[in-house]
């Protein structure tokens, strides 16, 4: 099929070298506009990835030890939490259910104290909501027997007191007996049985394990505090929530994994938006060096246009030559962008410690950073909005030449030729 000759004229044009336009320079130009929008497009592909890389490795280790959803009673006890947990799992997504005891308390050893978020669990059903069994170190989560009063610490928590497996920790819960002295917190020691290391900062130097039985008779309850639940598909966790809204019998509470980290998910997603803004701005001023290019590409084929106008071409036409010359540079850049962009980022899982290795560095200190290794998520999402957008802005930037060459008058255009 013949193409109309505007597409001919506009492709020639950006295929011309030196030969063709006269200007070996405007072609450089050229060549430097198309170079400028593939770096702009591959720079921004592969932030955003290292950036989704990021997110996904802190929320996998942040969900290793949170469970997709939680259900607690307000009043503290949920005496009825196996039916809770069999309504829940008749929902098709629900995978897993396991009660718990949610509590704060102080740890103590010497001279070293700490406060720590207590977990009660039952060791054989946290599997089903958790991976903490996956990330021990030292120990087992069986060791937390009912009535031994034993307890497993994050990896951080336990070097800040000094303790390893099978030190003794005492155990100061806030709620305090009446005496006739007056109200005394209650103490009990316990038997470190196990080490995790979640990766985590914020649970590895803050949260204890103990049976769910001891911490029931710690905390002088009746009942656990509620049911975490583990999804087929954690990001339809909200959506979940919402049906368990409905379905679940009793007054209950019910948050996701979302709402429990909803400040950091949020600072996260205002810096991914911020950096895309920041680095679009760098495509932004690549395409709109098509400008200059297409403006001076004008100038120097003024004769050619008033020859075309003079066989009959009308200004519609000669708009339709540059702006195709325009946009075959703009597509140009981005595919090779996206290109290099995609290869980057799926490479740098291997590449980064490749280089690392030869130069004989380390990027992330793990002694400075919690993730040691330079991640990359590349999502199909990002890169079809980031070429669009770098697309979108290079046919713009087409616009002004192009309607400055069907302007072009050709008796003024040859009369000095």
């Amino acid at each position: 099929m013949k193409l109309p000759y505007e597409w001919q004229i506009g492709w020639r044009y950006t295929r011309a070298g030196k030969r063709t336009t006269g200007n070996g320079f405007i072609s450089f130009i050229a060549l430097i506009s198309m170079s400028g929008i593939a770096l702009g497009v591959a720079a921004l592909i592969v932030v955003l990835s290292v950036m989704n890389g990021f997110q996904r490795d802190v929320r996998d280790r942040m969900l290793s030890v949170l469970a997709h959803i939680e259900i607690f009673s307000p009043t503290g006890a949920m005496p009825d939490w196996q039916l809770t947990a069999k309504e829940a799992k008749t929902n098709s997504e629900v995978i897993g259910a396991a009660p718990y005891v949610d509590a704060q308390a102080l740890l103590t050893r010497g001279e070293s104290l700490s406060g720590v978020a207590l977990r009660g669990v039952e060791p054989s059903e946290e599997p089903q909501v958790s991976d903490i069994d996956k990330e021990m170190k030292m120990g087992s989560l069986n060791d937390l027997t009912p009535g031994g009063f034993n307890i497993v610490l994050g990896g951080d928590l336990a070097a800040s007191l000094g303790v390893t497996k099978g030190d003794k920790v005492t155990l100061v819960a806030p709620e305090g007996s009446i005496t006739p002295a007056g109200m005394l917190p209650r103490l009990k020691q316990f038997t470190v049985v196990g080490v995790f290391e979640s990766g985590h900062y914020e649970y590895d130097s803050s949260l204890a394990l103990i049976n769910i039985r001891d911490a029931e008779v710690l905390y002088r309850l009746s009942a656990p505090t509620g049911v975490r639940l583990r999804l087929k598909d954690m990001q339809r966790a909200p959506a979940v929530a919402r049906q368990l809204v409905h379905t679940l019998s009793g007054d209950l509470y019910i948050r996701d994994w979302t709402q429990q980290n909803k400040t950091w998910f949020s600072a996260v997603q205002i810096e991914k938006r911020m950096m895309f803004i920041i680095l679009t701005l760098i495509i932004a001023v690549a395409a709109f060096n098509l400008v200059s290019s297409l403006v001076m590409t004008v100038t120097n084929k003024q004769a050619d246009i008033a020859i075309l106008r003079t066989l009959g071409a009308q200004p519609g036409s000669i708009m339709k030559i540059f702006f195709v010359q325009g946009v075959t540079i703009g597509f140009a850049g981005t595919a090779l962008g996206i290109a290099l962009g995609c290869l980057i980022a799926w490479s740098i899982p291997w590449s980064v410690p490749m280089i690392e290795h030869l130069l004989g560095v380390q990027f992330l200190p793990p002694s400075v950073y919690f993730i040691s290794e330079l991640p990359s998520e590349l999502v199909a999402s990002d890169v079809i909005r980031i070429g669009s957008i770098a697309f979108v802005l290079s046919a713009l930037a087409t616009l002004y030449p192009s309607w400055r060459a069907a302007k072009v008058r050709p008796a003024e255009a040859l009369r000095y030729e």
